[in-house]
């Protein structure tokens, strides 16, 4: 049915791909089974299961997106990879307005899962604090403040905010802490000085993606001991 470029084996468990990462690999289930779950407010969600037979990674063929879930291999697992080239020759005899058609739809579902993604963290509990911090833009580290965060994100204060979907690395001091936290981060939303009347400072709201558990641990205790005063 498929034409492959190789397999892979996987064992009970092992990751196959992160929701997050790059990547456009597709992959068809030649034995076993795979878990499709997503991070849902910090709880892994069981989004399906799939069987032998079964494609899945083909989002990330389809519209050039990042993968939009974790897949997981239950039980020893076999895979083959769909072969690239073939995929490509198939897609591009496709006419460009229906390609068009099909990396938009792709598109406009990353965005659903995004907003989705972006409105449970804003209802998450956020703790009004002021924090020093840096972060690197292009060029250089820049000192900034935070006026709040939360165990996800938090907003930054300055009067040169990235664009929304920029990621960078910083560096957040805690009270405490003799060395700050370093973590990857993304920017959700970014709002310039001069906007609407009333809409607040400028700055840049942005979503924690990877950082070591002990630091996640060290947030979740910190949230917790100013959450209780």
């Amino acid at each position: 049915m498929f034409t492959l470029a190789s397999e892979e084996i996987y064992a009970d468990g092992q990751t196959i791909i992160s929701e997050g990462s790059p990547g456009d690999w597709v992959y068809v289930i030649i034995s076993g089974s795979v878990e499709i779950t997503k991070n849902v407010e910090g709880k892994t969600v069981v989004i399906e299961t799939l069987g032998e037979g079964e494609v899945f990674g083909e989002l990330g063929f389809l519209g050039a997106v990042k993968r939009t879930a974790t897949a997981r291999a239950m039980g020893d697992t076999v895979l083959g990879i769909v072969d690239r080239a073939t995929l490509d020759g198939e897609f591009n005899k496709l006419s460009s307005d229906f390609r068009a058609i099909l990396s938009a739809i792709v598109k406009r579902f990353q965005k659903m899962v995004t907003r989705i993604s972006d409105s449970s963290q804003r209802i998450e509990s956020r703790i009004p604090k002021t924090l020093s911090l840096t972060y690197k833009d292009k060029s250089a580290f820049i000192k900034a403040y935070t006026s709040n965060i939360s165990n996800k994100g938090l907003f930054i204060k300055t009067e040169k905010p990235l664009g929304k979907g920029e990621e960078f690395l910083l560096r957040l001091q805690l009270p405490g802490l003799s060395n700050p936290l370093k973590i990857k981060c993304e920017v959700i939303w970014s709002r310039q000085s001069g906007g609407t009347t009333g809409a607040g400072p400028s700055g840049m709201g942005i979503r924690f993606t990877e950082m070591s558990e002990g630091d996640r641990r060290t947030i979740a205790q910190y949230m917790q001991t100013e959450k209780k005063g």
